[in-house]
């Protein structure tokens, strides 16, 4: 299926040449005689090469496929890609909301240019269905690389193992790293969550779940919402947006707030009715209970991530300036 949009509205005017809109192949090595991408010479050892994506998948190529999981807006599953572990996505129509699920898509692939370690990095992506596909309501696949099958909501709400003023900290400087990286290309999240915040092997946070985000154009720090885009959870969305004010870098931050407290906490931001809760974040500047314990450091920086201007509060790498100063004041918790 096209795209609903030019895809030339999803990308930077810099990245247009590393595209190719006709049958091309990946992964992801660019010549620089045309702007077709190839599969990768034998010096790569069969390896997805991570500089940029491609608009082709060769289905042939993946294998040992599993399924990981589900959700509103299509599956994920477990693939061997040229030799390489990769996620793959499939976005499914909804038949409640056919144009949010095509802009979930196309939405997925605004951090598609971007490399960086405490992101998830897309491998490739298409609207392309392989003929003998048994599912043709899917909208289009993307393929990423597999990070694992840990996130923060597992670490947080399931795992029974301590998480101490060094984990916290050192996960909450990973996601920060993450949003400055993103903030800095015109990206914006907004839907910061600890189950979009992915775990490695190596216990680095990487930032996945790119369906709810905006990419803002060169030059300006804002864009308008746009009135058919659906995305975020209420529990960690400021509160601007819930008023259909514009959109900036600052409500990701908001949501890191969030995030941080419930790593601090390990408890649930909110109780009772959604409709409630989201009145009272926006008319009464609702928070989460800052306790006393181990929150006590960060409270000044809770209370600036999560101000009710979004203009109060901190960029992300001020944040990370602000949680470093934490860790050395309290190096007694660390």
């Amino acid at each position: 299926m096209p795209s609903p949009v030019p895809v030339t509205r999803l990308l930077p005017k810099d990245f247009y040449p590393s595209l190719d809109l006709g049958p091309c192949s990946s992964p992801l090595t660019k010549h620089s005689d045309d702007t077709t991408l190839k599969v990768p010479a034998a010096r790569h050892h069969g390896r997805v090469a991570s500089r940029l994506w491609s608009s082709v998948i060769h289905w042939k190529e993946l294998r040992s496929v599993e399924p990981v999981a589900s959700g509103g807006f299509g599956s994920v599953y477990r693939a061997q890609y040229f030799g390489e572990t990769v996620a793959v996505k499939k976005v499914k129509k909804c038949a409640k909301n056919k144009l949010a699920s095509r802009q979930s898509f196309w939405a997925e692939l605004n951090a598609a240019h971007v490399r960086h370690e405490n992101v998830v990095r897309v491998v490739a992506a298409t609207t392309c269905v392989p003929a003998n596909a048994e599912n043709e309501d899917n909208i289009g696949t993307i393929l990423m690389e597999y990070v694992g099958d840990r996130n923060l909501h597992h670490v947080i709400y399931v795992s029974a193992d301590a998480l101490g003023a060094d984990r916290w900290c050192r996960y909450s400087g990973d996601i920060l790293r993450g949003l400055h990286f993103l903030h800095s290309h015109g990206v914006v999240h907004l839907d910061l969550k600890p189950a979009n915040v992915l775990l490695s092997g190596e216990d680095v946070c990487k930032i996945a779940d790119f369906g709810s985000s905006l990419k803002l154009e060169r030059g300006r720090d804002a864009v308008a919402p746009c009135p058919s885009h659906v995305g975020g959870t209420y529990t960690h969305r400021a509160p601007e947006l819930l008023k259909g004010e514009e959109v900036t870098p600052a409500a990701d931050v908001y949501s890191f707030g969030i995030t941080l407290w419930q790593l601090l906490a390990r408890a649930q931001p909110y109780a009772g009715d959604r409709q409630h809760v989201m009145y009272a974040v926006v008319a009464y500047g609702l928070r989460p209970s800052v306790r006393d314990g181990q929150g006590e450091p960060c409270g000044a920086l809770l209370a600036r991530c999560w101000g009710g201007e979004p203009r109060s509060r901190p960029s992300a790498q001020e944040a990370l300036g602000v949680l470093e100063r934490v860790r050395s004041q309290h190096s007694d918790l660390f």
